[in-house]
C-alpha cells in the first residue's frame, strides 16, 4: 500500500518551488516506508535517480575504517537479478548516461542519469543495489585495491591532509575523529591479522544499515507523475525495511583540550594559509533564520570596510572565505579561511587580531534588519530565477535535503533565509569567541619545527595552547584600520522583466562587424530568464609571442581583477558574475547573470582597462601569488602532468611553465607598465552577447567599448593588420607513427605514475566526428571495466575525446601506484586488440542501440543560457562556426553503417593501422623510475622518442587553422 500525498502538497502544506519551474512534484511513501519524491519534466532529455541512505562513515565499525565507503564501491558490481559484473555501469554508459556515488559522515548517496528512452531498465538495475547486491568474494579484493588507489591519490593533497588533521585533533571516542576513506591496511591487512573477514563484515554492515525506512529516493522522469509512480512502486517496494533508526552521534567532537589551540602544520604546496574554526550551534536547527549564512556573508565580504579589504590593503592576504562547514544535527564548525602572503605570514597575530576585532564589531552591532533583508532578497531572486541544471545534479541535493528538512522545504533546503531573528544571530556570533577557537596555520616555513605527525597522512604538525588574554593582546596590537559593515548593494536587480525578442534566431547571427570588433548575437528564445551572457575575447598578437609576454599578460589580467574586486564583489553577491582571464590569443572578459545592471559593470571593467595603471604594492602581491602557483605545478597529480605535456607537444604558441617561472623571477612593476600599452596597441575584439538583451542594446554595448578604446583622439587600441589575425594551430603527427615522451614525475615523493595514450585522428568533419564519438561511447565502459575493475591498474582510469582547435582525437588516461607507464601502455594496446574482435562480433541490434544512444545525447537540449552560450562560443572561438553541428552530425549518424565504423577503427585506431598516429606520454612516479630506461628500449617501431618538446614541435608540420578562413561576410 502506497501512501500518496497530492501533487505539490504534503499534509496540506505546499512544497515550495521556484516561480519559473514548470516541473510537477509528488511525494509518496512506499509500503516499506521508503520516502520518494517524484519529479515529472516532459521537456527533459535525460532522466535521473538519486538514493540517499542515512548512514555514512561515522557508522564504520572499530578497526574497519572506510567500510561504509567500501560498501558504496561494492554495490556497483552486480546483483542477483543482473549478475554480470559491471553490467549496471555498462548499461548506463552505453545509453548516454553517467553514474556516481559519495560517502559522507552520515549519508551515502548513489545517483545516475541516462537517456530518457532507457530509463525504465536503468532504474530497475539501480533498485537492485538496495534489494539484492551480490558483493562477490572475487570482487571484494579487487575493489579494496580500488579504494586503496583512491586513497593513494589523496595522500599528497593538502585539502585531504588538513581535513584529517582537524579530525585527528578531536575526541578519540567521537566518530568525527575517524579516518573515513579506508585503505589496504584498514580493509584487509589489519582485519586479516585479527581473523576478521572483511566481506562478512561488509554484508553484515549492509544488512544492518540499509533499511528502506532510512532511505530517501528522488526520481526525475519524462513521463507523467502517475507513470513514474507505477515504475517506482514496482521496483523499490522490495527493499527490506528493518525499522532501523537513523544513527545519531550526540556530543561535541571537541573537548576543552581541543579548543584554544594553535596548530602549525607543514603542507605539501608552497603558500601560507590560516584556518580559524569555532564549534557553534548547528544552523540546520534555525535554517529559516540562517545565522551562519548571515555571519558568513559579513565576515567573508570583500567590499570596502571589510576584513578582507583591510588585509588586502595591508598586503597580507589574497583570499578569504567564511561560513559553516563540517556540520551535522549535533555539532557544527564555523570556519574562516585566509590565504596569506609572505608578509601576512609574518603578521599572523595582527591578522587574527583584526579578525577578532571585526567579530567584536558584529557582536556590538548585533543582527541588522536591513542587511538580513538584503541577503533574503538576493537569495529569493536566486531561488525563483534559478537556471535549470542537469537532472542528476539537481536531485542529488534534494535527496540529501529529504533527510534534514520538512517536506515543504525539500527543494529549498537552507537557501532561503526568511525570518530575521537577532537573538539567534547574537547567540552564534557570541560563540565566535577567543575561548572557543581552533587555529590551524599552514606553511612550509614550519618544516623542521614540528614534533608530531598525523597518523593517516603523516602530516607534520605542532600544537600549543593559547589563552583568551593572548588573543586580546593581538586585538589591541592590530593595525588601526577602519572596519565597518558593507554599504547597501546597488547591484541587486529590480527589473526582472523579459524582453520581447523580435527576432527569434535559433543560432547566433553576425550582427555587426567593424575593423575593431565583430559582434555575434543570440536572443533568448528558450529559457525565459532575466539573464544575459557576454563574452569578449581581446585578440592581442603580442600576448602569446613569448614566455615573457604570456606571463605579463597573465599578471595584467590578475591586476585588473584585483583592482575591480571591492566594487564588483557587490555584483557577484547579487548574482552578476564577471571574470577577466587569459585566452588562447590574448585575454577575455566574461559577464554572466541578471541583465538589469550588467551594462554598468561592463562599462566599469572597460574603463579600468582604458585607464590601467600598475600599483607597485599590488604587483608585488600578484607576482608572489603567481610564482607560488608555478612552483606548485610540480605537485600536480601525475595524470595532470601527463595531460599538460600532451598539450605542450600538440599546441603551437604555448610555453613551458618552467620558462614562465624563470621570467617571473626578474619581473618588475615597470615591466608590466611598459608592456600593457604594447599589448593593447593592436587588438581585435570578438564579441558574443546572448540572453535577455535586445539587439540594439548589444550593438550599443560594443559601440561604447569601441568609443572608449579605439575612437579616442589618442586611442589606446588600434585595429589589427590583416596579417596579424591569430590562428591556433596543432602539430600534425605522422601517419603510422608512434611518438613517445618519457618523463619522471615532478614530485619525488609521489609514488603514482601516469599514462596519457593519445590517438590523433582527423580535422573537424561531421562524418569523421560521429565515428570517433561512437567508438568512444562503445569503448568507454570496456576501458573502465578492463583496466580499472579487472586489472586494478588505478582509481583514475578514463577514455576521453580530445579536441584541440578543431583537431579531433581520443585519449586513454590512467594513473597508477601499482604499475609503471610502460606496462599500462601495453595494457591499452592489448585492450585495443581485444576491442577489434568485439567490434566484428557486435550484432546489428547492438550497433543500432549505440547509434540511437549517441543521437539522443546529441539532441539533448541546452538546459540554461550558460550551457547554450558555451556551445556557440566554442564554435566562434575555434573559427569552425558550425552552429548546426548537432543536427548535421545526427543526420550523418542516421546514415552510418556498422561496416563504416569497423573501417574507421581499422584505419585510425587499431594497433598497427597504417594511418594511426599515436602519442604516449609516460610520467614515472618514484617507485617506477627504474623502469624508464628499459621502457625506452622496448618501444615499438616505427617510433619517435621526443626529448625536447619545443624543439620537436618546431620541427613538425602543423594542421591548418579554422580561424581566419572562410569567414562570413556581413
Amino acid at each position: 500500500m502506497t501512501v500518496e500525498i497530492p501533487n505539490m502538497t504534503v499534509a496540506g502544506v505546499e512544497i515550495l518551488k521556484p516561480r519559473t519551474d514548470n516541473r510537477e512534484y509528488r511525494r509518496i511513501v512506499l509500503k516499506n516506508l521508503l520516502q520518494v519524491l517524484l519529479i515529472s519534466d516532459p521537456d527533459t532529455d535525460k532522466c535521473a535517480a538519486s538514493m540517499s541512505v542515512s548512514v555514512g562513515s561515522f557508522s564504520d565499525p572499530q578497526g574497519l575504517e572506510g567500510l561504509a565507503h567500501f560498501l558504496e564501491h561494492m554495490l556497483f558490481y552486480a546483483s542477483a537479478k543482473y549478475p554480470v559484473e559491471d553490467s549496471y555501469s555498462k548499461y548506463i554508459t552505453e545509453h548516454g548516461g553517467s553514474t556516481n556515488a559519495y560517502t559522507s559522515s552520515e549519508e551515502t548517496n548513489y545517483h545516475f542519469d541516462v537517456n530518457a528512452d532507457c530509463f525504465d531498465e536503468a532504474l530497475d538495475r539501480f533498485a537492485q543495489f538496495f534489494i539484492k547486491p551480490l558483493m562477490s568474494a572475487d570482487a571484494t579484493m579487487r575493489e579494496i585495491k580500488a579504494v586503496d588507489s583512491e586513497n593513494q591519490k589523496n595522500l599528497l593533497s593538502d585539502g585531504w591532509r588538513v581535513r584529517q588533521l582537524q579530525k585527528h585533533l578531536s575526541r578519540e571516542n567521537h566518530p568525527y575523529h575517524k579516518f573515513s576513506t579506508g585503505n589496504m591496511d584498514t580493509l584487509h591487512v589489519r582485519p586479516q591479522a585479527k581473523g576478521v573477514d572483511t566481506r562478512s563484515e561488509l554484508i553484515k554492515f549492509y544488512e544492518e544499515h540499509y533499511s528502506a525506512n532510512i532511505m530517501h529516493l528522488v526520481v526525475y522522469g519524462k513521463e507523467s507523475l502517475d507513470k513514474i509512480q507505477d515504475l517506482v512502486e514496482g521496483m523499490f517496494q522490495d527493499i527490506q525495511n528493518t525499522n532501523k533508526s537513523v544513527p545519531r552521534f550526540p556530543g561535541q567532537p571537541c573537548t576543552p583540550d581541543h579548543l584554544q589551540i594553535l596548530v602549525k602544520a607543514v603542507p605539501i604546496k608552497q603558500g601560507h594559509k590560516l584556518g580559524v574554526a569555532w564549534p557553534v550551534t548547528p544552523s540546520i536547527h534555525h535554517y529559516e533564520e540562517s545565522p551562519s549564512q548571515y555571519l558568513g556573508h559579513l565576515i567573508g565580504h570583500e567590499g570596502e570596510g571589510s576584513l578582507f579589504h583591510a588585509l588586502k590593503t595591508l598586503g597580507w592576504a589574497t583570499g578569504l572565505s567564511a561560513g559553516e562547514s563540517d556540520w551535522t544535527l549535533d555539532y557544527s564548525f564555523f570556519k574562516v579561511s585566509i590565504d596569506l602572503t609572505d608578509a601576512g605570514h609574518e603578521h599572523m597575530q595582527e591578522i587574527l587580531g583584526l579578525l577578532f576585532r571585526y567579530i567584536q564589531l558584529l557582536q556590538q552591532t548585533g543582527g541588522c534588519q536591513w542587511i538580513f533583508d538584503e541577503l533574503s532578497a538576493i537569495c529569493e531572486t536566486k531561488f525563483h530565477y534559478q537556471d535549470k541544471i542537469p537532472p542528476m545534479s539537481y536531485i542529488v541535493d534534494i535527496a540529501s535535503n529529504m533527510q534534514l528538512y520538512p517536506s515543504k522545504d525539500w527543494l529549498v533546503g537552507s537557501s532561503l533565509p526568511s525570518k530575521f531573528n537577532p537573538a539567534i544571530v547574537q547567540k552564534v556570533v557570541d560563540e565566535l569567541s577567543p575561548s572557543n577557537v581552533r587555529i590551524l596555520w599552514e606553511s612550509q616555513k614550519f618544516e623542521g619545527q614540528t614534533d608530531k605527525a598525523e597518523p593517516w597522512y603523516n602530516t607534520a604538525y605542532s600544537l600549543e595552547k593559547i589563552t583568551s588574554s593572548t588573543i586580546q593582546e593581538w586585538v589591541q596590537s592590530a593595525p588601526d584600520v577602519k572596519l565597518h559593515l558593507p554599504a547597501p548593494n546597488v547591484f541587486i536587480p529590480t527589473d526582472l522583466s523579459l524582453k520581447d525578442a523580435k527576432n527569434k534566431e535559433t543560432v547566433p547571427v553576425l550582427l555587426r562587424k567593424s575593423p575593431f570588433s565583430r559582434l555575434w548575437y543570440k536572443p533568448d528564445t528558450m529559457f525565459s530568464k532575466p539573464k544575459a551572457y557576454v563574452k569578449m575575447d581581446f585578440n592581442c598578437p603580442v600576448a602569446v609571442s613569448s614566455p615573457d609576454a604570456a606571463v605579463l599578460t597573465d599578471i595584467f589580467t590578475r591586476l585588473l581583477m584585483d583592482y575591480l574586486n571591492e566594487y564588483a564583489y557587490y555584483a557577484q553577491v547579487a548574482g552578476l558574475y564577471y571574470g577577466v582571464s587569459l585566452s588562447d590569443n590574448g585575454f577575455e572578459l566574461t559577464l554572466i547573470g541578471y541583465n538589469h545592471k550588467l551594462r554598468i559593470l561592463l562599462e566599469t571593467v572597460v574603463g579600468k582597462i582604458a585607464n590601467f595603471e600598475v600599483k607597485s604594492d599590488r604587483f608585488a602581491v600578484i607576482k608572489e601569488t603567481v610564482t607560488k602557483e608555478y612552483q606548485n605545478y610540480k605537485f600536480r597529480q601525475p595524470y595532470h602532468q601527463a595531460m599538460y605535456y600532451c598539450s605542450l607537444i600538440l599546441q603551437d604558441q604555448t610555453w613551458p611553465w618552467t620558462e614562465e617561472l624563470d621570467v617571473l623571477s626578474h619581473l618588475e612593476a615597470e615591466d608590466v607598465a611598459k608592456f600593457v600599452p604594447m599589448l593593447l596597441s593592436r587588438t581585435f575584439i570578438e564579441c558574443y552577447i546572448a540572453g535577455n538583451v535586445e539587439n540594439s542594446e548589444a550593438e550599443s554595448m560594443v559601440m561604447h567599448i569601441e568609443d572608449v578604446l579605439f575612437n579616442d583622439p589618442k586611442p589606446i587600441c588600434r585595429p589589427l593588420f590583416p596579417s596579424q589575425h591569430l590562428t591556433n594551430r596543432v602539430v600534425k603527427l605522422g601517419k603510422g607513427m608512434n611518438y613517445f615522451y618519457h618523463q619522471d614525475g615532478s614530485n619525488p615523493s609521489d609514488e603514482n605514475s601516469a599514462l596519457v595514450h593519445y590517438i590523433q585522428v582527423h580535422r573537424d568533419d561531421f562524418a569523421m566526428n560521429i565515428k570517433l564519438q561512437l567508438f568512444g561511447l562503445i569503448a568507454k565502459q570496456a576501458t573502465f571495466h578492463q583496466l580499472r575493475t579487472v586489472e586494478q591498474l588505478g582509481y583514475i582510469t578514463a577514455l576521453a575525446q580530445r579536441n584541440d582547435s578543431g583537431i579531433y582525437g581520443v585519449q586513454f588516461i590512467i594513473q597508477s601506484s601499482v604499475k609503471g607507464p610502460g606496462h599500462i601502455d601495453s595494457r591499452v594496446e592489448s585492450l585495443l586488440k581485444n576491442f577489434e574482435s568485439k567490434l566484428y562480433e557486435m550484432s546489428d541490434e547492438e550497433f543500432k542501440s549505440n547509434v540511437t544512444a549517441l543521437i539522443d545525447m546529441k539532441l539533448e537540449k541546452h538546459k540554461n543560457l550558460k550551457e547554450e552560450s558555451r556551445f556557440y562560443w566554442r564554435e566562434i572561438q575555434s573559427g569552425t562556426l558550425k552552429f548546426n553541428r548537432r543536427e548535421a552530425e545526427v543526420a550523418a549518424l542516421k546514415q552510418l553503417q556498422k561496416q563504416e565504423l569497423i573501417d574507421f577503427f581499422n584505419k585510425y585506431i587499431k594497433v598497427g593501422a597504417a594511418q594511426k598516429k599515436s602519442l604516449s606520454i609516460r610520467v614515472y612516479g618514484s617507485q617506477h623510475l627504474k623502469e624508464m630506461a628499459s621502457d625506452k628500449d622496448e618501444v615499438p617501431s616505427p617510433s619517435v622518442e621526443i626529448e625536447d618538446i619545443v624543439g620537436f614541435r618546431k620541427s613538425q608540420p602543423l594542421h591548418g587553422s579554422f580561424r581566419g578562413c572562410g569567414q562570413p561576410k556581413l
